[in-house]
This record gives C-alpha cells, structure tokens and sequence, in this order.
C-alpha cells in the first residue's frame, strides 16, 4: 500500500537550514564554492552566505579557503553534516512519519540523523516515552513533553550514542508500541545494511521489541553501500521515504503488505 503525503509549511528557520544544507552539498559535489557564486545561485546577498558559512564553519562543517570555503572534513560522515545533507527530504520525512506516531505511547529510535529529525517533528505530541541510545535524540526530545530513557555504556563521540552490548540489553529490556529507525543503506535485493555491527544489533532489538516498526530513509539509501547486513525492508511494518523507492523494491513491499509512504519534500 502506498500513499502520498504533503508536509505542512516550514518554518523561515528550516529555510535558513535548508539553504545551509544546498550549501553543504554543492561544497561535496564541487570540492569548493565561492561566496559570490552562492550568492547568486541562491539570489541573496553575499553578506547572507557569509553568516551561513560563518554558522557552518563553527560547527565543524566548512572551512574558509580564499574567496570561498571548502568541507571541513574529507568525507561525508561527519554527523552534523550528515544531519544537514538532503535537509528538507529528511524533515519531509520526519513530519510524514510524526503523523504515524500517536500520544501517549513507548517508542524506541535509534541513531541516525532521519530518526533524530522526526523526533524534532514531535513536539506537539504529548505523553510520549521516548527511549533511545541516541543522544541527539534524547536532547531534543527533552525540549518538550516526553519522558527520555537512554542506557548506560560505551559512547560514540563522533556519534554522540550509545553502543555494544549495553545498548542492546537496553532496548532488551522493555516492550516498545513503535520502533523507529534508520539504515545506512538498503541493497538491491532489499536487505537493510548498517556501518558496523553495533548498529545493527541495537536495531534488530528495537525491532524484536516493538509490536509495530517504521523505517525512515531517504532515497539516496537506495544507491549507497554499508556492509553489515541485518534484516530486510519487507520486515518492517511502514517504509517513509521522499521519493519512490526502486521497483523492484515497491514490488517486494506490496507483496508484503508493508506501508509505504512517499512524502513530498516540494512544498517543505
């Protein structure tokens, strides 16, 4: 089943970050990009693409070359720059997958910047529990009405999350209305790839835990490549994704019986 959803209107702030995040990704694409080529591509002044690089350069994202800046960082696996890359398809996605999370239940979310982007999406939902070993999610879920659990153990600094062992006795623990996740990537054949065991082992507890599953990815998940291979799409129960995913894909899912929701990201 699918079905296609129209996000409500942004906010000028998610503008602002959204145009850090085209920022972000002509930088990736080119190598470099100059103040005044931005400013006229993205018809502002260069003095509003100066304080977007000077926000991006204190965060760790950009650095200043001469008459231009460059990604601070030689890949693309910086968290905030992930979290920032493909921006408005990530909180398309995140407000779409919000509405398929009711009050007052248990939820489960594991790290990612798509999973830590909808729980922004939930800050008019009220009487949630919230358990993650995600600390971007639990910081951003403390801003409003939820009551955040995360466990013990081993922290990721570059992650800033909770993993090994730890982590999965966590989510062990406890019995989840909804698990909400994300994956490095999903292979041709449809199983769900992650960067390292770790994470996939806090995933399959989520999702051995949860009476109903929401997987959240953009579609650029659909031509990356990870190497740790831990379940498969047709497993999970709702799919929320900006575009349409692959056919062969959309073919395995209906089969399944697996939701899947295709959010536009245009009026974001």
């Amino acid at each position: 089943m699918t079905n296609e959803t129209t996000p409500s209107p942004a906010k000028a702030s998610v503008q602002g970050a959204d145009r850090q995040a085209q920022i972000a990704e002509i930088v990736r694409d080119q190598g470099e990009a100059k103040v005044d080529d931005l400013a006229h591509r993205f018809g502002v002044s260069s003095q509003t693409i100066r304080k977007d690089i000077n926000v991006m350069c204190e965060k760790g994202l950009l650095r200043r070359v001469h008459g231009g800046v460059e990604l601070a960082h030689a890949n693309s696996q910086h968290y905030d720059l992930r979290r920032i890359l493909n921006f408005s398809a990530k909180m398309a996605i995140g407000q779409t997958a919000a509405r398929l999370i009711p009050d007052d239940i248990t939820l489960a979310v594991s790290i990612g910047t798509t999973p830590e982007l909808t729980i922004r999406c939930l800050e008019h939902h009220r009487g949630l529990r919230i358990f993650s070993n995600n600390l971007h999610v639990a910081l951003t879920a403390h801003e409003f009405d939820t009551t955040v659990t995360i466990p013990g153990g081993q922290l990721r600094a570059a992650e800033a999350d909770i993993v090994g062992p730890s982590a999965v006795t966590f989510f062990e623990g406890y019995r989840f209305d909804i698990g909400l996740f994300g994956v490095a990537a999903v292979a041709p054949d449809g199983a769900l790839l992650d960067l390292s065991d770790e994470d996939a082992h806090a995933r399959e507890a989520i999702t051995r835990n949860a009476a109903t599953t929401i997987l959240v990815l953009d579609s650029t998940k659909f031509t990356r490549r990870a190497h740790t291979c831990s379940g498969h799409i047709t497993q999970v129960d709702h799919v929320v994704c900006d575009q349409r995913p692959p056919e062969a894909i959309c073919a395995m899912l209906d089969k399944a019986g697996v939701s899947l929701t295709i959010c536009n990201e245009a009026t974001l």
